[in-house]
């Protein structure tokens, strides 16, 4: 499926083909809304902000050749200094402007999803996401609980700003990946309850042996986010696919 050249577009538009334009998690979260989304299965409505907005932000701000010639340099195995290319890196992208027109299209599609009575995640989703040999996971930045339009922008730089952390840079660089064709997209969706209930992740494998005949379902009381980043001990369930049938 072909989008158009938006900054913005709805997950309900999104394939799991479009993911050098949304990046990996909003191009299969779109895909699961198209496909699998029913009163059975409820997932949250949102939008994604594509990477050409990411891509068009760097430009207007002339940090393409700065961010590049700062890693060009660096030496990964130098802690000290991989810290400080990290923090001039994301310094300035909070500290620049998103353009004009990307912000008219990130409040429009904001305000037909919440007006403004909702909170909303504000979520990564880089194009070297869930590789085969590489999966990123919780090394982009999410926040939650985001209330209005003015936080949702700055959350917003705030994704793209953790695409150069340190652990970002340097698992990059370990697993081959060019630093300067790695681009990211934001997805902005509607907040799940999960104060009333609990929240997790589900694996269609097992993570550990690769083992394709059970489910793995890690599950705690509020957040999910707290799971990704290895904050907690979830509790952990395998599902037998075979006896599902």
């Amino acid at each position: 499926m072909e989008l158009s050249m938006s900054y913005v577009t709805p997950f309900s538009a999104i394939t799991k083909n479009d993911i050098n334009l949304v990046g990996g998690k909003n191009a299969y979260l779109g895909d699961m809304i198209q496909h699998i989304s029913s009163s059975d299965i409820k997932i949250p409505s949102g939008f994604a902000i594509t990477t050409s907005a990411y891509k068009y932000f760097l430009l207007e701000n002339n940090l393409n050749s700065k961010i590049t010639s700062t890693l060009s340099k660096l030496n990964i195995n130098d802690i000290v200094a991989l810290q400080n290319a990290s923090n001039q890196i994301r310094n300035w992208i909070l500290t620049a402007n998103l353009p004009i027109d990307v912000i008219k299209e990130i409040k429009r599609s904001h305000g037909n999803l919440t007006n403004d009575q909702h909170h909303v995640a504000v979520r990564s989703s880089a194009t070297a996401e869930d590789l085969p040999q590489a999966s990123f996971a919780g090394q982009q930045e999410t926040i939650l609980n985001v209330t209005n339009i003015d936080d949702v922008l700055s959350a917003v730089k705030q994704v793209y700003a953790s695409l150069f952390t340190e652990r970002s840079i340097s698992y990059r660089s370990h697993n081959g990946i060019d630093q300067e064709t790695v681009a990211i997209s934001v997805g902005v969706q509607r907040m799940v309850r999960s104060d009333l209930a609990t929240s997790g992740i589900t694996f269609t494998l097992d993570t550990e042996s690769g083992f394709d005949q059970v489910i793995f379902i890690t599950a705690s009381y509020g957040l999910g986010e707290i799971i990704v980043q290895g904050k907690i001990n979830p509790d952990e369930f395998y599902v037998h696919k075979p006896l599902l049938k």
